[in-house]
């Protein structure tokens, strides 16, 4: 799913956010050519992933629709975990789906590093034989207490308990790992709404960062 690069250029001691680099600072009207570095177009990394390309790896999406697609920043999000080949392993009401679309735009964040060779190789037998297990049934389904995070986690849990590590909490696990991605795609989000409704964003910097 491709999306629209937002773009951001530093003039008249403000980051100006576009989506096509413009001749004129849209501040003070004067040209942008020759205007030095920091007036140069900067292309934004996007904080999201195609995430049936994203091996061993939590994600997290909204249930219904896509983060840029109208997500309001309070709507029900969903989390899954995706084995060697892109396949997402998530539990909901229904018990545990293995999708191999539907996750086109999501936060990831990746769980096996390049040097764990054993984990690389298990991975995937890990997480099928993990996820046929009784507590994943369809009826044992709660959305509070017994949901799609408490999947993921369980299964981050017993892959750290047999590589004989601490398991995490679901606030250490959130504080720890999704927070600080969560917070990078909410900015994207509010750049991208506003984006769509202007063709410039200009946010004053703070007094530190202010040049001309």
């Amino acid at each position: 799913m491709a999306e629209a690069a937002i773009l951001r250029v530093r003039h008249c001691r403000a980051d100006i956010f576009c989506r096509r680099p413009p001749a004129r600072c849209p501040a003070c009207g004067r040209s942008l050519r020759g205007a030095g570095l920091p007036a140069a177009p900067l292309r934004l990394p996007s904080p999201f992933r195609h995430g049936h390309r994203q091996p061993r790896a939590f994600l997290l999406r909204p249930t219904a629709g896509t983060f840029l697609g109208g997500y309001d920043g309070k709507s029900d999000l969903h989390v899954g975990i995706t084995n060697s080949h892109g396949v997402v392993y998530n539990y909901n009401e229904e018990g545990i789906h293995r999708a191999e679309t539907g996750w086109e735009q999501c936060i990831s964040i990746p769980l096996v590093q390049p040097d764990m060779f054993g984990l690389l190789q298990e991975w995937d037998k890990l997480l099928e034989e993990f996820s046929v297990g009784e507590a994943w049934v369809p009826h044992r389904y709660e959305e509070h207490d017994h949901n799609c995070y408490t999947y993921a986690l369980a299964f981050i849990n017993s892959v750290l308990s047999a590589q004989g590590k601490q398991q995490m909490s679901k606030s250490e696990f959130t504080e720890k790992f999704v927070i600080p991605q969560t917070k990078k795609a909410s900015k994207y989000i509010t750049l991208h709404q506003e984006l769509t409704a202007n063709e410039f964003y200009i946010v004053p910097l703070p007094d530190q960062e202010k040049q001309c």
